[in-house]
C-alpha cells in the first residue's frame, strides 16, 4: 500500500457498528474524545498551530505454512500523533495514553523550537471534502477467526483440486478495521472507519527433484467473499515454470511482457518516486526539468487517483486533512503535474528550487508515530490505444519473454530510472508462442526509456506493488534479459 490515507469514510458508518465482533462500539468516540482533550491542552499551552492524528486498528489474521494453518491471531493497536507548528518550525511526538499528552506536547514544542524554520509553512485550513465510496464494508466487522479458518480451508482445497501436487507453502489471510480521527487548530475535524481484507498465497510444486513456486495476493477494502483469482494464478505460475529450457546466446535486448504482478514493485519504487514534486524540483527525478515535455509514449497517461471508489489508498482527505483529488500527472505522454504535501511545497519554494508550489492533497501517513510525507495514492497507467489480450501481446512481441515477478526491485534508482533485478518466474516466447520457462534470469533496463515508445497495455487491470493499478504491459524497447 502506498499510504495510510483511507481512514476517512462517511460518518454515518459509525451507526452501523453496534454489536459487531471486531470493532468496539465506542472506538471512534474514544478517539474523538481523546483528540479533543489533546487539542484543549495545545490551546492551554498557547501552541500557534497544532494537528492531531488518532488511529486505532483491530483485526484477525492467520498464517499458512506447508499446507497447514500454522497461526491464528487477533488484536489491535494505535495511538495519537501530535504535530505542532510555530513560526514555520514543526515538531512531532506520539503517545498511546491520553494522560501523557502534556509531556508529548512539550516534547513536540521542544523539537519545533530547535528545528529549522520554513518560510511560508503553515498548516492547511479546513475545506469541504466529498466522501469516497467503497472504503468501508460493515460485513468485514462480523468476520471472526472461524470465518478466516473456513476461508483458508477453502483455499487449501481449491489449490489441491487445481493440481494434486500443489501445496500452499506460505501465505495468509487477514481482515482489519481502522478508526481514524484528524483534528487541527485550523478547523479540520474529520473522522471515520475503513476496512480491509487481504489474501496471499505461495504455491509450490515439489516433484522429481524440482521445486517451483509462485506468490500471488489480493487485497480489498471490501469483503473478499469468493476464492480470489490470485489462488489459481499462483498454481498456474508454479506449473508454468517447471521443466525449464536452456537459452543460448547470453544477454539480449528483447521485448518483454511484464505482468501486473511483475511490474508493480518496480513501478511503485521508480515511477511513484519520480513524480514527487520535491524530487522533481531537486533534480532527483529522471523527469526533472521536463514539465510540459513528452516523457513517455504519446498514447499513455499516468493518473494519481486518490478518489477511486474502493481504492486501496483512496480517501476523501489526505494525511493532513486536505481534500484529495484525481490528478493527471502525465497527459498523452506529456508531464503536466506532480505530487506535493504542505511542508514540501513550502520548503522548496523557500529554498528557491521552484517558483510556486502548493499541496495537491498528496500527504500520507504510515501511522500515528510519524509526520505526514508526500506520497502517491492509486497510480493508474492508461492508454488511448485499444487494450490487448495476453495472446495479442505475445503475437505483437513475436520473440521475447514474460516476467511475472522480480527480486531486488528495491535497488532500482528513481533518479536515473535504471534497474537490475532477477527473476525465476520467466517464460520464453518465440513466434508468439510460449515455448517454456527459464530457470532464472537477470532483467535490467531503464524505466524512463522503456516507457517512451512502443508500449502496449493488456486488458486486465490488477492491483500490485503499492497501490499500482496497472495491467500486463508489453515493452518493445529498453529492457535486457540475461538467462542464467
Amino acid at each position: 500500500n502506498c499510504s495510510s490515507r483511507g481512514w476517512w469514510t462517511n460518518n454515518e458508518d459509525k451507526r452501523s457498528i453496534g454489536g459487531m465482533k471486531m470493532l468496539p462500539d465506542d472506538a471512534l468516540d474514544r478517539l474523538v474524545s481523546g483528540s479533543k482533550k489533546i487539542g484543549d491542552l495545545c490551546k492551554k499551552n498557547n501552541v500557534q498551530q497544532w494537528e492531531i492524528i488518532a488511529l486505532q486498528s483491530y483485526g484477525h489474521e492467520l498464517d499458512i505454512e506447508a499446507g497447514k494453518i500454522s497461526l491464528a491471531a487477533g488484536g489491535g493497536g494505535g495511538g495519537y500523533g501530535i504535530r505542532v507548528l510555530e513560526d514555520g518550525k514543526f515538531g512531532y511526538a506520539y503517545l498511546v495514553d491520553v494522560n501523557s499528552a502534556e509531556n508529548a506536547i512539550n516534547q513536540a514544542i521542544s523539537i519545533a523550537r530547535v528545528s529549522p524554520s520554513v518560510e511560508g509553512f503553515v498548516l492547511p485550513s479546513s475545506r469541504d471534502a466529498k466522501e469516497v465510496d467503497g472504503l468501508f464494508d460493515k460485513r468485514i466487522l462480523s468476520v471472526g477467526p472461524d470465518d478466516l479458518l473456513q476461508q483458508a480451508d477453502s483455499i487449501l482445497s481449491e489449490v489441491s483440486s487445481l493440481d494434486k501436487r500443489a501445496v500452499v507453502t506460505g501465505g495468509g489471510l487477514g481482515v482489519s478495521a481502522t478508526a481514524g480521527v484528524l483534528t487541527s487548530s485550523e478547523g479540520i475535524e474529520h473522522h471515520g472507519i475503513t476496512t480491509s481484507h487481504g489474501i496471499g498465497v505461495q504455491v509450490s510444486i515439489d516433484e522429481d527433484s524440482q521445486l517451483t513456486s509462485s506468490w500471488q495476493g489480493e487485497s480489498s477494502k471490501n469483503l473478499i467473499d469468493k476464492i480470489p483469482n490470485c489462488v489459481a494464478n499462483s498454481v498456474e505460475w508454479a506449473q508454468k515454470t517447471r521443466d525449464p529450457i536452456k537459452i543460448d546466446g547470453g544477454a539480449q535486448d528483447l521485448p518483454v511482457v511484464m505482468t501486473s504482478e511483475g511490474l508493480g514493485s518496480l513501478f511503485s519504487i521508480v515511477v511513484s518516486s519520480a513524480i514527487k514534486g520535491e524530487r522533481l524540483a531537486r533534480m532527483e527525478s529522471f523527469w526533472s526539468g521536463k514539465i510540459g515535455q513528452k516523457v513517455i509514449a504519446p498514447d499513455l497517461s499516468l493518473i494519481d487517483n486518490a478518489r477511486m471508489s474502493g481504492g486501496i489508498s483512496s480517501s476523501s482527505r489526505d494525511g493532513e486533512g486536505v481534500p484529495t483529488r484525481s490528478q493527471v500527472i502525465i497527459d498523452s505522454g506529456k508531464l503536466v503535474g506532480s505530487l506535493w504535501s504542505t511542508r514540501d511545497s513550502a520548503k522548496l519554494v523557500s529554498e528557491g528550487k521552484i517558483e510556486h508550489a502548493e499541496t495537491t492533497g498528496s500527504a500520507s501517513r504510515g501511522g500515528h508515530q510519524s509526520p505526514p510525507v508526500t506520497s502517491c495514492s492509486n497510480l493508474e497507467l492508461t492508454s488511448t490505444l485499444k487494450s490487448n489480450s495476453v495472446e495479442q501481446l505475445l503475437e505483437r512481441m513475436d520473440t521475447g519473454y514474460i516476467v511475472n515477478s522480480v527480486m531486488g526491485a528495491h535497488t532500482a534508482n528513481p533518479t536515473s530510472g535504471d534497474f537490475s533485478v532477477t527473476t525465476s518466474s520467466i517464460l520464453r516466447v518465440e513466434e508468439g508462442e510460449i515455448i517454456g520457462s527459464v530457470k532464472q534470469a537477470g532483467l535490467s533496463g531503464n524505466m524512463s526509456k522503456a516507457l517512451q515508445s512502443d508500449v502496449f497495455l493488456g486488458n486486465d487491470v490488477r492491483v500490485s506493488g503499492r497501490s499500482m493499478y496497472i495491467p500486463d504491459v508489453l515493452f518493445m524497447n529498453g529492457l535486457r534479459v540475461n538467462p542464467a
